[in-house]
């Protein structure tokens, strides 16, 4: 059965807030960051907030704290979700705090590009316990397999049919595998979540995917996070730039190397 769109959207989470009293010092990771370094409270989107950066900035560590603080599992999945091929999330989830509504979502999802391999396995050593009872957890992602599916297939299995609306959605740079075609197919089914009465915030890299016009765009600089319009970003900037005139963007490229 279908759910109905609701004409409102009520927000799961406020923000995010950084105990920075109890910060043991910040010269060290992941205090060093200055995402971390310099925050003190993050005001989320109650649609979409999207948290961009250069690599190494701090994306993933604050996405992953999140997370975790959410009740989610640190490498990705639902809350029922506990496996860990390694233990490698940061303290920092020891120093969030998340404000929360009094609403609360019916489903919760942690998706991260880097270690959804790991979450595919789980996926099927879960459906192999004979023990295990009810329907295959497969089920729930389209009835195949994600490794017996394209990279980008897998992703977009796991938007489509995993996700179904009333939740807190936090996916950390989910264009990875995604052609620009799927990129924008990926915009059309936010769009449609949204309306189901659900909560994103997403680390992305994709100009596409920043498009998305209800939302907040939080960018990471060296004094913290800042809001940031799409054309504002490094990101758009570059592109426009290169596809404004390819050939020449390509020559100062080869130029300097």
């Amino acid at each position: 059965m279908k759910t109905k769109a609701r004409s409102s959207v009520a927000p799961y989470l406020r923000e995010l807030l950084l105990n920075r009293d109890r910060v043991p010092t910040f010269d060290e990771y992941p205090f060093s960051l200055p995402v971390v370094r310099h925050m003190k409270a993050v005001k989320l989107h109650p649609k979409v907030t999207f948290i961009i950066g250069e690599n190494g900035s701090g994306k993933s560590t604050l996405l992953e704290a999140l997370a975790v603080v959410c009740g989610l599992n640190a490498e990705g999945g639902s809350r029922n979700f506990n496996f860990s091929t390694r233990a490698s999330h940061s303290v920092l989830v020891d120093y969030i705090t998340a404000v929360r509504e009094p609403s609360r979502p019916r489903d919760a999802y942690f998706f991260r590009a880097e270690s959804y391999f790991n979450v595919a396995t789980e996926i099927e050593r879960l459906d192999e316990d004979p023990d295990g009872g009810g329907p295959p957890i497969i089920d729930s992602y389209g009835g195949v397999s994600l490794h017996e599916q394209s990279h980008g297939e897998s992703f977009f299995s796991t938007f489509l049919h995993r996700f179904g609306g009333s939740g807190l959605y936090i996916l950390d740079e989910p264009e990875a595998a995604l052609s620009p075609m799927r990129q924008f197919a990926m915009l059309s089914r936010l769009h449609q979540l949204v309306k189901l009465q659900s909560q994103f915030v997403i680390a992305t890299h994709s100009p596409i995917l920043m498009s998305y016009p209800d939302a907040v765009i939080l960018e990471i600089t060296d004094k913290g996070l800042r809001k940031s319009s799409l054309e504002e970003t490094e990101h758009f900037k570059l592109s426009q730039a290169f596809f404004a005139d390819p050939r020449r963007m390509l020559e100062m490229l080869m130029e300097v190397s």
